[in-house]
């Protein structure tokens, strides 16, 4: 049985290559920024001057520590206020649904047909062309 020796790839093809797949990672991690669709905590609560470490749920010394730590020293602060007490948006937009359905079953599909032809090309190159 002959040794399998794989197809060459040129130097410009493996740097083609690695360009796409930067493109691809730079995109699929930039995408949801510039769509706004990162981060759930979009809704602060009001702001309070008046709120107080408890008022704001940080009811233990740790917690209250470990803000201090990060340079928030008073409750009162707006920004840690923001912080704290944005909370999640759970909706679901069927729109966005739709679209994360079909890339996703789509790119199932490509993956499916790709891998097929590639496996019917190696099967060939080692045993021969038997259709």
């Amino acid at each position: 049985m002959a040794r399998y020796v794989p197809p060459h790839q040129s130097k410009i093809g493996q740097i083609i290559d690695v360009i796409v797949l930067l493109v691809l990672i730079v995109g699929a991690l930039r995408l949801p920024l510039w769509f706004d669709l990162a981060g759930g905590a979009k809704t602060p609560a009001p702001f309070n001057a008046t709120a107080t470490w408890a008022d704001l749920g940080q009811d233990t010394p740790e917690k209250i520590a470990a803000y201090k730590a990060l340079g928030y020293d008073n409750p009162d602060n707006e920004a840690l206020q923001a912080i704290i007490t944005a909370r999640y948006d759970y909706t679901i937009n069927p729109v966005e649904l739709a679209i994360m359905v079909i890339v996703v079953v789509g790119y199932f599909f490509l993956i499916i047909r790709f891998s097929g032809s590639e496996y019917k090309e190696v099967i060939a190159e080692k045993f021969g062309d038997k259709k």
